[in-house]
């Protein structure tokens, strides 16, 4: 028998990665990851203002670039690829024409940062976000916030959807719909040129873009209209139904079958958001925990319908049935910042030494080029190994983890970072573990949240980047959480979930708990608490607790 190869496509923070896999094992036979190049050169964001927006560009050119390349790199028949699935970050909303195309390749707007994707971390909508959660509780009507943990955050559809409008008259003017990146990858795939066609992502609905099948869909126009008309006007230029990712979104355009090598009998699956994904490639199952460690954190459980039933998690990101896995509720919660703050740090420390090596008199360009990509690659390995040399007993410095502001719980994404008890012995190892241990702490206080909620948790599973490299941080994790972290062996676990709903969706595995169970990769490696670390970090998160409601008091 023919073997059947699938696809998962992965776009992070930075860059899209594609993994070939074998539907009947879950090995993978090739990977391939590209990196965003307007992206990487900083183009359309301004930090300072908290504003981050990707080109589609830099999307469609890692599709073609990561499949051709996992299909050259295996050298199997491209007939034996039978369907492809995409994940992407998000809530990574942008503007659409009637076409299902970016506004950004219009040539009127192909400068305009707001006529592209607002990536997830783009915080310029906070004020709008603030504005939603006052009205859903105050407006007589129903409270639309209450199934995605009854805050609304900036990091949502609505909220940067509301910002980008009252900002740009001409962006509000052409903007004939609006496209989650998952979404917007998918309808480009199947060759999509009817915005109110596509199937929508269901992840991407429930838990960002107040969606749910209770009230009909999206929130009424009444109360959307109570922000802005257009936002009761574009419901109509949306959707009602949603789509798990475990369904037909439609086959492989010609177009892109041509690109790609491929037979344009390949099946696309509905796209989902690579949190939900990397929970599944991370076999999950109820009652655990599997946390996305990358740039953010993704923390996400699934729950019966019966065990859950009316109940609503406070804080969270959501509880949306079949956002995980088809058929059961999905509980997304996560931090804000996470790599994201070991990066900022490092940012901190390196920027000056390489403006330095730069404007040096004394190295040629080839040694300056040489030391500057020793410093990238090593400064971080050196950080860690000095602060595992640190004993736990000497942690007296308290930081918290808001430099990107709070996802959970209890989203806010107005505050900010701070370090507490810094002396003249605070040096960068020392201030680098005490970030280390924030954010630990920060999972903590999730993972706390999902029990005060009466959410049974037993077990967690960690994936992603920081999960495979960090000795630090997997073991001061435990440590905090005084429980055995299991580490997944896929190195790319998101890409690998992909995978398995495109199996599912291609009819080679019945459902994907069944896809799980033939594909998963299992774990390569467990994180025990020790046991003498665990009360001194029970007591360093109470201080990180009541410093937390200090500053957000």
């Amino acid at each position: 028998m023919s073997k059947e190869y699938v696809i998962g496509l992965d776009y992070g923070t930075d860059s899209v990665r594609a993994v070939l896999v074998d539907s009947a094992d879950g090995s993978t036979l090739a990977s391939e990851v590209y990196w965003y190049p307007r992206w990487k050169a900083g183009k359309y964001c301004d930090p300072v203002i908290n504003r981050f927006r990707q080109h589609p560009s830099d999307h469609l050119e890692g599709l073609e670039m990561t499949i051709k390349g996992v299909i050259a790199q295996s050298e199997i028949e491209p007939s034996q690829v039978k369907a492809i699935c995409v994940d992407t970050t998000g809530s990574s909303p942008m503007a659409v024409d009637s076409k299902a195309q970016s506004l950004a390749f219009h040539p009127d707007f192909k400068d305009n940062p707001n006529a592209m994707m607002v990536l997830w971390k783009d915080h310029t909508s906070i004020a709008e976000a603030d504005e939603i959660n006052h009205v859903a509780r105050t407006w007589g009507g129903e409270d639309f916030t209450k199934y995605e943990g009854g805050i609304y955050s900036s990091e949502w559809f609505w909220a940067k959807i509301l910002h980008i409008i009252r900002e740009d008259e001409k962006v509000k003017d052409a903007a004939f719909s609006w496209m989650e990146h998952c979404d917007f990858v998918t309808a480009q795939l199947i060759g999509c040129t009817d915005s109110l066609a596509l199937k929508r992502s269901r992840c991407a609905a429930g838990h960002k873009a107040l969606w749910h099948e209770s009230w009909g869909g999206l929130p009424p126009k009444e109360f959307l209209g109570k922000f802005d008309p257009y936002l009761s006007d574009l419901k109509d230029r949306l959707y009602s139904e949603t789509y798990t990712s475990d369904e037909v979104a439609g086959n492989l355009s010609t177009e892109w079958a041509d690109k790609l090598g491929l037979s344009a009998s390949v099946v696309v699956a509905v796209g989902t958001f690579d949190a939900h994904a990397g929970a599944v490639g991370g076999e999950i199952t109820e009652n655990t925990l599997v946390k996305v460690m990358g740039t953010s954190t993704c923390d996400v459980m699934v729950a019966s319908k019966e065990t859950i039933g009316t109940k609503l998690v406070k804080g969270i990101c959501g509880q949306v049935d079949g956002s995980v896995i088809p058929g059961t509720i999905g509980l997304e919660a996560g931090q804000s910042g996470f790599g994201d703050v070991l990066a900022w740090f490092k940012n901190l420390i390196i920027k000056p030494s390489i403006a330095m090596i730069k404007e040096s008199k004394t190295l040629d360009a080839t040694q300056k080029s040489q030391l500057i990509a020793e410093l990238e690659e090593q400064l971080l390995i050196r950080l860690s190994d000095e602060a595992l040399a640190i004993p736990v007993a000497e942690s007296k410095l308290v930081a918290l983890d808001w430099i990107n502001g709070r996802r959970t719980p209890d989203a806010n994404q107005s505050l900010k970072g701070a370090i507490r008890n810094l002396n003249m012995g605070s040096d960068a190892a020392r201030i680098f573990k005490s970030l280390v241990e924030a954010i630990c702490f920060g999972s903590k206080r999730i993972v706390d949240r999902f029990r005060e909620e009466g959410v049974q948790l037993d077990a967690v599973i960690g994936l992603g980047g920081v999960a495979k490299k960090s000795t630090l941080v997997m073991q001061t994790m435990a440590d905090v959480l005084d429980m055995p972290i299991k580490v997944a062996t896929s190195d790319q676990a998101p890409a690998l979930g992909a995978a398995m709903y495109a199996a599912v969706a291609a009819g080679i595995h019945e459902d994907t708990q069944k896809a799980i169970q033939a594909m998963g990769s299992g774990f390569d490696k467990i994180y025990h608490p020790i046991p003498e670390n665990v009360p001194i970090y029970k007591k360093l998160y109470g201080e990180y607790v009541e410093f937390g409601k200090d500053i957000e008091g």
